[in-house]
């Protein structure tokens, strides 16, 4: 779980993280990333309908919170950071969702 103090909550900022910020899209997610600013690191998840249903969009999330926890220490202060799983993620494992995640971000800059 991430610390509360990490997780993104308004609506409007997941608009401006998405809007405004650096997209790098894998086969199973997408990162938009607005690198480092003031206050904390902030990580919200979009998974949509498509990835499955109910049970399968929870796992997703789960995998995806357990996957940042121990990189969100690694992202530059102030960062804003909202993961958007697709569909094939649904089928993955952790390991291959781990490589996309770390390649996404490796890419927008934020690693």
């Amino acid at each position: 779980m991430l610390a509360r103090g990490n997780r993104m909550r308004t609506s409007e900022d997941f608009r401006q993280t998405i809007r405004f910020g650096r997209r790098s899209a894998r086969p199973t997610l997408v990162a938009h990333v607005v690198p480092g600013g003031t206050g904390p690191t902030s990580v919200g998840f979009v998974v949509g309908k498509a990835v499955g249903p109910a049970v399968v969009r929870n796992r997703v999330k789960r995998r995806l919170r357990h996957l940042l926890r121990s990189r969100v220490d690694q992202l530059p202060a102030g960062t804003h950071l909202v993961i958007r799983a697709l569909p094939p993620a649904a089928g993955q494992a952790s390991s291959s969702l781990a490589g996309d995640l770390d390649a996404a971000l490796t890419r927008s800059g934020a690693l």
